[in-house]
């Protein structure tokens, strides 16, 4: 089994996992402003505790997005670093992947939908099945919509932090609390190692689904205008 460094910092909770043989050991951090403060301190503390140093991992991983613009190229950008100086390759993974494997494992759904607050009134979200095999197959693939734009296929079991964070829109519920984590982007990461789905550090590339990072100070002046305005109709 291949050794698997992974990061995750798509949301205010960024992680690390390093995945050896089937043992994955991990760190958390909370606080999406100590991302980059973060990241590599636990990752020394993976690599000590598990007796190894980087040019012994065979891959570096990351969550490649869709989430935070900040937080996914912070990741790309640390593992492109870890790559350069450890002669690695790198393996992308898709966070909504990572969050419906790991509401399979924990709620044993053999169908996931997994939902991530875009912000902007907008959310992340795709569908999956499970088969056999331990990765997701897409069923309707990585999108952006409004939330009363999610139409998922069938009842699949929902997950992340676009349930809550829009709950209107999402009567039935589901498990908000499962967010993307580096353990889910690791193990996916071997099992596309092993199939030889990797790239080259330069070729690293976060997933953006959205073009537009931020409204303006102008868009925000309408939209408030606009809200008050329907509230005094």
């Amino acid at each position: 089994m291949p050794i698997i460094l992974a990061i995750e910092t798509s949301s205010e909770q960024a992680s690390c996992a390093l995945q050896r043989g089937e043992t994955v050991i991990s760190r958390v951090s909370e606080g999406v402003r100590t991302h980059s403060q973060s990241v590599l301190p636990m990752i020394q503390e993976l690599l000590a505790e598990a007796g190894i140093a980087l040019k012994d991992c065979d891959a570096i991983a990351f969550g490649s997005g869709p989430g935070s613009f900040t937080g996914v190229r912070t990741a790309c950008g640390i593992a492109q670093g870890l790559a350069f100086g450890g002669n690695l390759p790198v393996v992308p993974v898709v966070t909504l992947d990572a969050m419906a494997l790991a509401c399979h494992q924990q709620q044993g759904a053999p169908e996931v939908l997994a939902v991530l607050d875009a912000r902007m009134g907008e959310v992340y979200w795709a569908q999956y099945r499970f088969d056999r095999d331990a990765a997701p197959v897409a069923v309707l693939p990585p999108a952006l919509s409004a939330p009363d734009g999610v139409q998922p296929q069938g009842a699949p079991a929902a997950c992340g932090n676009g349930l809550s964070a829009y709950a209107e829109a999402f009567p039935a519920g589901g498990h908000a609390a499962i967010m993307p984590h580096a353990a889910q982007i690791a193990q996916l990461a071997a099992i596309a190692f092993a199939e030889g789905r990797t790239v080259t550090a330069a070729e690293a590339q976060p997933l953006y689904l959205r073009n537009k990072i931020a409204y303006t100070q102008a868009e925000r002046r309408d939209m408030a205008a606009a809200k008050a305005a329907e509230g005094g109709a």
